[in-house]
């Protein structure tokens, strides 16, 4: 009888990422996020991508972190952590279900779609405040919510305020 263990499918190692929570964001994924990138075996050593949400995310060594220690768990002791800068992470890579764990969470998700608004609109230019998003009020899913700061709880994250139920909210930046 043989000691040696089949390595783990990269789809199985894919379903145990799905269970590594974001440190800033615990109701949503790694997977979720979509940070990571690709899960790969270089010969018998598991490979692991992640793209941070910008390259000075406070939180990229604890991510990296956690999933070695998911990987460990699960008997793989030697997973080797990749950073992939380009192309830059964006709010288009958010699942679906992340969107709605981030809304059923209490912050708003990111409005509209990233690449969308990586265009030059000069129709912005004579302005000085660019013109907020209209966010829904994760809570009672009014639209008449009014932007308190730019920045909220951590820096991908506007600080909002529902007019209407009277709450305040984080919503996620589109970037």
């Amino acid at each position: 009888m043989s000691d040696i263990v089949d390595k783990p499918s990269l789809d199985q190692v894919w379903h145990w990422l799905a269970d590594v929570p974001d440190p800033e964001i615990p109701v949503i994924s790694i997977t979720d996020l979509g940070i990571v990138r690709e899960v790969r075996y270089d010969g018998e050593q598991l490979v692991v991508t992640v793209t941070p949400t910008y390259s000075g995310c406070p939180a990229t060594d604890v991510i990296a972190e956690s999933i070695r220690d998911a990987m460990r768990a699960h008997g793989i002791a030697d997973a080797r952590m990749e950073t992939r800068l380009s192309p830059a992470w964006t709010t288009d890579w958010l699942s679906a279900d992340a969107k709605r764990k981030l809304r059923d969470s209490g912050i708003a998700p990111p409005v509209g779609l990233a690449a969308n608004e990586q265009r030059i609109d000069v129709s912005r230019l004579g302005r000085r405040v660019p013109a907020a998003p209209v966010v829904a009020c994760p809570r009672c899913a009014s639209t008449r919510t009014e932007l308190l700061s730019q920045f909220g709880s951590t820096p991908c994250k506007s600080l909002y305020r529902c007019t209407l139920c009277r709450e305040p909210f984080d919503y996620f930046k589109c970037h």
